[in-house]
C-alpha cells in the first residue's frame, strides 16, 4: 500500500504508536476494552493532520461506525472521534475518490477475480472503487465471482463463537472462486484474505489470495 501510494506522489507516515483500533473487542461485547483502544488510537493520529489511510475496510468501518456508538454519551469524545471519522479512508477509496486515480500503473498478467467483504461493501458502499482499480490493471481480465456478495465466513468473532457455521460458509466460498476458474482472488480486507487462504491451504487448493495492494503495486 505504501510502494503504492508512494507512486502516486504521496508521502507516509506511519506512526508506531498505533495499536488494533479495537473492533474484536467492540464486536465481542467487550465495550469498556475497545473505547480503551479507541481513545488511545485517537490520540495517536490526533499527532498528525494528515488523512488516514487503511488496508481493510472492516477497520475503516470501526472508526466511522463504532467509534460514534462508543463515544455517543461522551460529547468531548465523540468530537474528537468525528473528526478522525473525517479523515480516515480505506485504501482504494482514497485512491478513486480523494487522488481521483483508477490506473496506477500496475501489470498483472492472467485471471483475476474479486470479493468484496462485508464490511467494505455493507459498512461502508465501497465497492466500485476498488473493482475500477482492478479493470484498469494491465495484462489482466476481471473474471466475476459467483454469488460474491455472501459472506466468507470470517466476521472477526463469529468464525471462533461459530466455527462449524464459518467453515461451511467457507467452503461455499472456495466452491464459487473455483466455479470462477480464476487462479487467483483479490480482497481488500485482511480478515478475509486470512481466512479463505487458510481454508486454501487446509484443502490443498492451487488458487491463491491477494490483497488489492499486491495486485496494484505490481509491475
Amino acid at each position: 500500500m505504501v510502494e503504492v501510494l508512494s507512486r502516486l506522489g504521496v508521502e507516509v507516515e506511519f506512526s508506531a504508536g498505533q495499536t488494533c483500533c479495537g473492533q474484536p473487542a467492540f464486536n465481542a461485547g467487550l465495550w469498556p476494552d475497545a473505547r480503551k483502544m479507541a481513545e488511545h488510537t485517537i490520540q495517536v493520529f490526533e499527532a498528525s493532520p494528515n488523512e488516514i489511510v487503511a488496508p481493510s475496510g472492516s477497520c475503516v468501518g470501526m472508526i466511522r461506525h463504532g467509534y460514534l456508538e462508543l463515544f455517543a454519551d461522551d460529547p468531548d469524545w465523540l468530537t474528537r472521534a468525528e473528526a478522525l471519522a473525517a479523515r480516515t479512508f480505506e485504501f482504494t477509496e482514497y485512491l478513486v475518490d480523494v487522488l481521483g486515480v483508477s490506473d496506477v500503473g500496475a501489470r498483472w498478467e492472467g485471471l483475476l477475480s474479486y470479493h468484496p467483504s462485508c464490511h467494505l461493501l455493507r459498512g461502508l458502499g465501497v465497492d466500485r472503487q476498488p473493482r475500477e482499480l482492478l479493470a484498469n490493471v494491465h495484462g489482466a481480465t476481471l473474471i466475476e465471482l459467483p454469488h460474491a456478495e455472501e459472506c466468507c465466513g470470517f466476521g472477526g468473532v463469529f468464525s471462533v463463537e461459530h466455527p462449524e457455521i464459518s467453515a461451511e460458509m467457507l467452503k461455499r466460498k472456495i466452491l464459487n472462486l473455483e466455479a470462477s476458474e480464476a487462479p487467483t482472488l483479490v480482497l481488500a480486507d485482511t480478515g478475509c484474505r486470512m481466512h479463505i487462504a487458510g481454508g486454501l491451504h487446509k484443502e490443498n487448493k492451487s488458487q491463491r489470495v491477494v490483497h488489492i495492494a499486491e495486485v496494484l503495486a505490481n509491475r
